[in-house]
């Protein structure tokens, strides 16, 4: 993500926008992470850390904590875990939408920005083949290639874009909604 004070696409949030929506940075595990805390004064929309056993609630942006991984059981209520790094990060981006596509299937939509390392590549691939929608952001427009440059090779993303239209289509989405 830009180092702007609000990433682009989360600025796009309408009030009222019905789905949920799962954030994952990776951040060093010895710091406790504040995004949810900065990013609900500056949504209109609920901001909360995801926790554990949490059940997922339309309208409401959620961060991954620092230190555990993060992701979605069949009831639809979150898991953290402690288990190893996965691509060196913990929380790791492949965790999140591997086990988020398992769940919610054609349902779901992934959306990978900037990055350093090949995590998302392989969650991307998962969203795809379980008729999930996932759209890349444009290398060429990136502050680090290597994460989109990985999922365009890994899945054959459904969309390639810069920041400003991923920015534009996510209002959209929810107007789509299966």
């Amino acid at each position: 993500m830009t180092s702007a004070a609000m990433p682009m696409p989360l600025r796009a949030l309408p009030a009222g926008f019905a789905l949920p929506v799962i954030c994952i940075l990776h951040l060093p595990g010895d710091r406790d992470s504040r995004l949810a805390e900065l990013f609900d004064e500056r949504l209109p929309v609920p901001v909360r850390e995801a926790t554990d056993k949490a059940e997922i609630v339309p309208g409401t942006v959620y961060f991954a904590g620092s230190g555990y991984h993060l992701s979605v059981e069949r009831d639809r209520t979150f898991s953290i875990s402690c288990e190893p790094p996965v691509h060196f990060a913990r929380p790791a981006i492949d965790v999140l939408m591997e086990s988020s596509a398992d769940v919610y299937g054609p349902g779901l939509v992934g959306i990978l920005l900037t990055g350093a390392n090949h995590d998302g590549a392989s969650g991307m691939a998962r969203i795809r083949a379980r008729g999930g929608f996932t759209v890349v952001q444009d290398p060429l427009d990136a502050q680090v290639a290597t994460m989109p440059e990985s999922a365009i090779a890994a899945s054959n993303p459904n969309l390639i874009l810069p920041l400003e239209r991923i920015h534009a289509l996510l209002p959209m989405l929810e107007m789509n909604e299966p």
